[in-house]
């Protein structure tokens, strides 16, 4: 998930050609006051352009530019694939977003950002319309007062992925914020994907590769997975010897999470 300013129009095809699963034209942070009706005509201009990869974030919708953009969005003739709302704090957003937009509402992100919000997560995972939900790492340290690292928000992390596995939804990781440290890149995203997130947000394409290395099953992962279905297949689903250890259908689950990846992968 490769983020692009709404502000920066002439970088949109640039980023659909990154190699990113998607890209999200943000009209949030990224895009100063002044700018917010520029980058939201020049966003609601791309989608029409019918390309699937693309998805948005919008404004809080506490915001005066939160509400004008989902307006927009109800008169805009595409939608986007998936809609990243920052700031949610309780299940009542998305239901707003939904109740603006109606059958016409793509899926939802909410961006988990605040102690409040960490807390109403289960909740707000399983709100109807919600199709994953984002770590937002750069508000949460500064509500708790710590650093945007790893250590510091192990915690919230584990408690915002248990939120998302609750809810049968992806989690999303927050982007890596020092661009030249491409060790660091690798190690948080592997350390992020053996936590249990599915993807990890990047704010530049040199990012993308990495992330995708990092989280992309790899050929050996495969090779296991599908070795692993035709043994317990074969067992009739039934608790069986595999690889040295007991194979079950709790286990399998995993199994099962790569071989989908896999079959993404192909399309």
């Amino acid at each position: 998930m490769l983020f692009v300013p709404g502000s920066k129009p002439e970088r949109f095809e640039k980023a659909l050609a990154s190699g990113a699963d998607a890209v999200c034209i943000d009209l949030e942070d990224s895009v100063p006051e002044a700018g917010k009706v520029g980058a939201r005509t020049a966003a609601i201009a791309a989608l029409a352009g019918g390309d699937r990869r693309l998805a948005m974030r919008i404004n809080g919708l506490a915001t005066r530019a939160g509400l004008e953009d989902l307006l927009a969005l109800d008169d805009a003739a595409t939608l986007p694939a998936l809609l990243f709302v920052p700031m949610v704090e309780s299940d009542a957003q998305p239901a707003l977003v939904r109740a603006v937009l109606g059958d016409r509402a793509p899926g939802i992100v909410p961006l988990i950002e605040t102690v409040k919000g960490l807390r109403a997560a289960p909740d707000i995972a399983a709100a109807p319309g919600v199709a994953a939900m984002m770590f937002g790492g750069g508000d949460l340290s500064a509500d708790l007062g710590v650093m945007l690292a790893w250590e510091p928000l192990r915690t919230a992390r584990g408690l915002f992925v248990m939120a998302c596995a609750g809810g049968g939804i992806p989690a999303i990781d927050v982007p890596f914020l020092a661009l030249d440290d491409a060790d660091g890149l690798r190690a948080e995203a592997e350390a992020a994907k053996a936590m249990g997130f599915t993807g990890k947000a990047a704010i530049h394409p040199a990012q993308v590769a990495a992330i995708n290395a990092a989280f992309r099953p790899t050929a050996d992962e495969i090779a296991e997975a599908e070795e692993a279905q035709r043994v317990f297949d074969a067992a009739g689903g039934a608790a069986v010897r595999f690889n040295g250890r007991m194979l079950e259908t709790p286990i399998m689950r995993r199994y099962q999470r790569i071989l989908a990846m896999r079959s993404m992968q192909d399309a």
